[in-house]
């Protein structure tokens, strides 16, 4: 399937690993050109060396005014077509653990972050007429996961927010779609799995599989499934599907909602 994204360019945030390096790459394979960003540069130009042409590294933390405004500056005067809005969450902790400090953290890293940067970038979009927005959350935002009381509860505020500005732009050729994905095979997985091996005195193998037996299909999934489904939501085909959140879990979430 040809997914017309050739010449067609995009931002991908958190795009050195994981999720973002993955829907990166396959922008890059269906011809787009990628504006990649994560704080690690040196993972970012090894991307770039693969695809030289159709790159352009912005270093940075993409959570700061400082970064939002570079970023912005690098798509002035360009047609953008779409952005993957994507950065690591808090850490792994239980209510009791949490101080005051670690709630005002997880705002300003899940949720205000990607309101600032939706608000510069929806101007321009709705310039054009035309925008994808692609926030990666968690499958959390269906069913809470155990030791993640900050990430289970700001990113439900993540989706209140996408749900409503999407509904304010549906006539003016703007989606905006949250992918929530369940247990994948990255970099933040393995910290959970040493986390839950802490609190249960298991090993991280051990832990590993008990997080691969919470879900239908018995495994992890891979991020280049993943990926495949974030190119069609960036696509022009998915011009019908707006609001949405869709989750990509393998079975882990129970509720049919």
């Amino acid at each position: 399937m040809d997914l017309r994204l050739k010449n067609s360019c995009f931002v991908v945030t958190g795009s050195s690993s994981g999720f973002g390096r993955a829907i990166a790459e396959q922008l890059l394979s269906e011809g787009a050109d990628v504006i990649i960003n994560a704080r690690g540069e040196e993972k970012l130009e090894e991307l770039h060396k693969k695809f030289p042409e159709q790159t352009s590294v912005l270093a940075g933390d993409i959570t700061t005014d400082a970064v939002i405004s570079d970023l912005i500056r690098m798509v002035h005067g360009r047609k953008l077509h779409g952005i993957v809005i994507n950065a690591g969450g808090p850490p792994a902790k239980s209510f009791i653990h949490t101080e005051i400090t670690d709630w005002d953290n997880a705002y300003e890293k899940i949720l205000r972050w990607k309101v600032k940067l939706t608000q510069e970038l929806l101007e321009k979009f709705r310039e054009q007429k035309y925008g994808r927005i692609v926030y990666i959350e968690s499958a959390s935002v269906r069913q809470p996961i155990e030791n993640l009381i900050l990430s289970n509860s700001l990113r439900m505020a993540v989706v209140g927010f996408v749900k409503t500005v999407s509904q304010e732009v549906a006539e003016e050729g703007i989606t905006l779609n949250i992918l929530a994905p369940g247990y994948h095979g990255t970099a933040a997985m393995e910290r959970l799995f040493a986390n839950k091996a802490m609190l249960l005195g298991i090993t991280p193998a051990e832990a590993r599989k008990e997080f691969e037996n919470e879900t239908r299909v018995g495994h992890l999934g891979d991020p280049e499934d993943f990926a495949t489904l974030a190119a069609w939501l960036l696509s022009p085909h998915s011009r019908f599907v707006t609001g949405q959140t869709i989750t990509v879990d393998g079975g882990l979430v129970r509720s049919s909602l």
